[in-house]
């Protein structure tokens, strides 16, 4: 098994709604505002409409759950929804207080997207499993999306 790179984007986030805490963490929403979509295969824009229903718990471990919809420059629109886990590291907390982003290496941020295209030029993404890794950049997120192969 081995990973090949697909695609990175980007997404800026409006500051986040917390719903709690509750009784498993502090439940937050982070709605996507836009971003950008760009690889070998796929390019394009990330839409609004999409947000990241953020769980951390009292460990310093986030629950990523994501949605979000992507406009291929071609003019597909391609849905996606991912779990994962992101670590609230020390290094994170003082880039998110500056204002900063942070390296891919700084905490643990894994997501696990799945794809839904109707067009058949995109079904290579309805048939693969992925595996993204996260950063934190000012005002937003950004990944790199590994296709299993």
């Amino acid at each position: 098994m081995n990973l090949e790179f697909e695609f990175a984007y980007t997404a800026l986030l409006k500051p986040g709604v917390n719903v709690g805490p509750g009784p498993r963490g502090v439940r937050s929403f982070h709605e996507i505002i836009s971003g950008v979509v760009e690889g070998k295969r796929l390019n394009g824009q990330v839409l609004t409409g999409g947000g990241d229903w953020l769980l951390m718990g009292q460990d310093g471990w986030g629950q990523v759950d994501v949605r979000a919809q992507f406009l291929t420059d071609d003019g597909v629109a391609i849905y996606s929804h991912y779990t994962g886990l992101l670590e609230f590291t020390q290094k994170m907390a003082e880039a998110l207080g500056r204002g900063e982003g942070t390296d891919f290496a700084d905490q643990y941020f894994r997501t696990t997207p799945r794809f839904e295209a109707g067009d058949p030029r995109y079904a290579w993404l309805n048939q693969s499993l992925f595996v993204s890794q996260g950063r934190i950049i000012p005002g937003g997120v950004a990944y790199r999306v590994y296709r299993v192969t």
